[in-house]
């Protein structure tokens, strides 16, 4: 997957299009909600039941590519913030490549739930480099569930990222792609068996530790966690130190839900080398974007520890960043 290349005139055009036709732009979620519960499923194009791989590869066309893969939690109030990404879309793809801050950035989005409450607790779409981009999120199902356990399921979809992606930056060049979970709430205490038959269709007969799975997915991927200020937990001591001792200093806290495009973009430029902060933040004020301060806030402790893309070594280091 990866192919094509993004075109802003092409997304403004059939966001447009939806709205002189009173279409949602995230209408699998509007079509689906008029369905019986026990009919749900997660689009064709973010259905992990039974998928073998998701791929970042180079091609001619995009010789050189960057992995990133973006996860949101989609329970409560988090599921503004995919509604957020969408729109900001145009934004994010012009820091990444007409800025410079990735080379042949290729993204993937997907959707977290909780599994053992909802009914779609996990959507995750293929690495694309054009307006499939925006098809894929638009496809994303806001179901906005959750379990009241301040728990949901994001190892599910860490385990299914850490199994099925194979990304050419890794395998040719070294490399880790990027990866950014967007959440509110920690891990269930581990990974149920259950849910890995029943959500991702492997034979799974005994549960997983949830250390275990992020160290697994860590081999591939460098992990953030961002907490946007959505709810009473993004001041809660114990969400802090449940991440910090899986991704470290890249438990990220944003005080503008709004910046989150903003936020990742300066994250990977920042990694590769692309730029500095203080250079990004004056890109993000170029661009009209009122996220500097929050971004400029959650990046400060630690952009200034030492920049630059991280071989593949193992380990989630302080200096990643």
């Amino acid at each position: 997957m990866g192919g094509g290349i993004w075109d802003t005139s092409a997304y403004i055009h059939a966001a447009h299009a939806r709205r002189a036709a009173g279409q949602d732009d995230f209408g699998y979620t509007s079509t689906i909600r008029h369905t019986p519960r026990n009919t749900w499923r997660a689009a064709p194009s973010l259905d992990a039941y039974g998928a073998r791989v998701r791929e970042a590869r180079d091609s001619e066309e995009h010789p050189a590519s960057t992995p990133i893969a973006v996860l949101f939690d989609v329970t409560g109030s988090m599921g503004s913030v995919p509604v957020t990404l969408q729109k900001r879309l145009p934004d994010l793809l012009g820091l990444l490549t007409r800025g410079g801050y990735a080379q042949d950035p290729q993204i993937l989005v997907g959707a977290i739930g909780d599994d053992q409450y909802d009914t779609v607790p996990l959507q995750v779409g293929q690495f694309e480099s054009d307006n499939r981009i925006d098809d894929q999120l638009r496809d994303i199902f806001l179901e906005g569930g959750g379990g009241g356990d301040q728990r949901e399921g994001y190892a599910l979809a860490a385990h299914f990222l850490a199994t099925r992606a194979r990304l050419d930056s890794l395998e040719k060049r070294g490399r880790k792609g990027y990866l950014f979970l967007i959440g509110d709430e920690a891990n269930k205490k581990r990974l149920f068996a259950r849910s890995v038959r029943r959500y991702i269709g492997d034979s799974q007969t005994r549960d997983l530790d949830v250390a275990d799975v992020y160290r697994r997915l860590e081999e591939k991927f460098h992990i953030w966690f961002i907490v946007p200020n959505l709810t009473s937990y993004y001041d809660e001591p114990w969400l802090e130190e449940h991440w910090r001792a899986i991704v470290g200093e890249h438990f990220l806290k944003l005080e503008d839900p709004e910046a989150v495009c903003d936020l990742i973009a300066l994250t990977v430029g920042i990694m590769e080398d692309a730029i500095t902060l203080d250079e990004g933040l004056s890109d993000l004020a170029d661009l009209g974007s009122t996220g500097g301060a929050a971004v400029g806030k959650a990046l400060a402790r630690t952009a200034g520890r030492g920049a630059g893309r991280q071989v593949a070594t193992g380990g989630i280091l302080p200096a990643d960043l």
